[in-house]
């Protein structure tokens, strides 16, 4: 089975702060090459975008290539649902975006510690077990950002889900808020199969500071720091997809070319990596992946990924970097809240899959970035 699945949500973008201004001809002639090189899982979810993702699926691959030669994944937005007849309504919505009548694999979308909650209170394990049923949709699981400890009252509660979609990499392997070694355990000790999402933890392990890049190059000379990333989670033995936010031709070159050709990871290379991560942690001050769920909700509309994304980068290459990335902010501001404005309600928090505490670090950024450069 070829690992690796193209993930619709970095989608390639005719403006990069306009989520819906997306290149379709450019993702259209990236499905292309992957379906060429022998590759057809793709996956999506009706957020991604701001609804468009499913859109451009149905344009670029399901009005152009036939029903048989792709597998698509969905998700059902627990976080959006407030009553039970919702469900069915945002079924059919996805279905219409999608172009199809049939969903290979449906999950339940972030499965977490309030999303449970109102999961259990709606029936949404039912309603998915009962679409499978039905026909509708090939195979059930749900999507998960929580700790260890939930995912194996889950799998206990529901065993009749087949799949947990899992953040796994090798920054997160032994973190102990994402948790990913110990969720991964829990999910084959309940005899599940792993689906991996941010195995490049939305694009930080694509860049790696020399330290880091010289310890691995010891072991593949040539190999990307994204392709470090792809390989640990694919070497796992219960990892059956390893889906990539590829945003754009060159990126999907790599990635296949890495999931072609290249052998699993040794233990003593998984080992190196798990050093690698020793020392990113000291460079990443925000570890969020711009996935960009804290965002819709934003009453102050504050760019919330991208003035984390200039703060690392301030962190990582030093003071002197000052200027690029104030103007960059300031550049951003323009059209966003700043850093500053910030009210404080939380909203975007209860949105993170990371549970970042986001509040606290816009603060961080304002006192960073919002300040006279003499």
């Amino acid at each position: 089975m070829k690992k690796l699945g193209f993930g619709l949500m970095r989608l390639p973008l005719m403006d990069a702060d306009d989520p819906k201004k997306i290149d379709r001809e450019a993702v259209c002639r990236m499905v292309d090459l992957f379906m060429e090189q022998g590759f057809g899982y793709f996956d999506t979810a009706y957020p991604y975008h701001e609804g468009l993702s499913e859109t451009v699926f149905q344009e670029a691959v399901a009005k152009r290539y036939p029903r048989n030669a792709y597998t698509i994944t969905d998700k059902l937005p627990l976080y959006l649902l407030r009553k039970e007849e919702e469900m069915e309504q945002i079924f059919q919505q996805q279905l219409n975006r999608l172009g199809l009548d049939f969903i290979d694999y449906y999950w339940l979308h972030n499965v977490g510690t309030a999303s449970y909650a109102v999961a259990q209170r709606l029936g949404a394990f039912e309603f998915v077990r009962k679409k499978k049923e039905q026909g509708k949709v090939g195979h059930i699981g749900f999507s998960f950002h929580d700790r260890a400890d939930l995912l194996d009252r889950v799998l206990m509660e529901h065993p009749e889900m087949e799949f947990v979609q899992l953040q796994l990499n090798y920054l997160d392997w032994e973190d102990t808020n994402v948790q990913a070694r110990l969720c991964y355990e829990a999910a084959i000790r309940h005899g599940k199969q792993v689906m991996v999402m941010e195995p490049v933890k939305g694009g930080t392990l694509a860049s790696l500071p020399p330290q880091a890049k010289e310890l691995l190059e010891q072991y593949r000379p040539g190999l990307s720091p994204a392709g470090w990333a792809l390989l640990f989670a694919a070497s796992r033995k219960e990892v059956a997809m390893v889906l990539s936010g590829m945003s754009d031709r060159q990126q999907m070159e790599e990635n296949l070319l890495v999931m072609e050709n290249q052998p699993p990871l040794t233990a003593r290379e998984e080992q190196t990596l798990l050093q690698v991560a020793e020392i990113l942690r000291e460079k990443i001050a925000i570890p969020c992946t711009a996935c960009r769920y804290c965002v819709a909700g934003c009453p102050k509309h504050i760019a919330i990924p991208d003035y984390f994304s200039l703060y690392n980068s301030l962190r990582r290459f030093g003071p002197e970097q000052w200027g690029n990335v104030s103007a960059y902010y300031n550049n951003l501001t323009q059209t966003h809240g700043g850093a500053s404005d910030c009210v404080g309600c939380g909203a975007c928090e209860a949105h993170c899959p990371q549970h970042l505490p986001i509040r606290e670090h816009l603060h961080q950024v304002a006192v960073a970035l919002e300040r006279d450069e003499n």
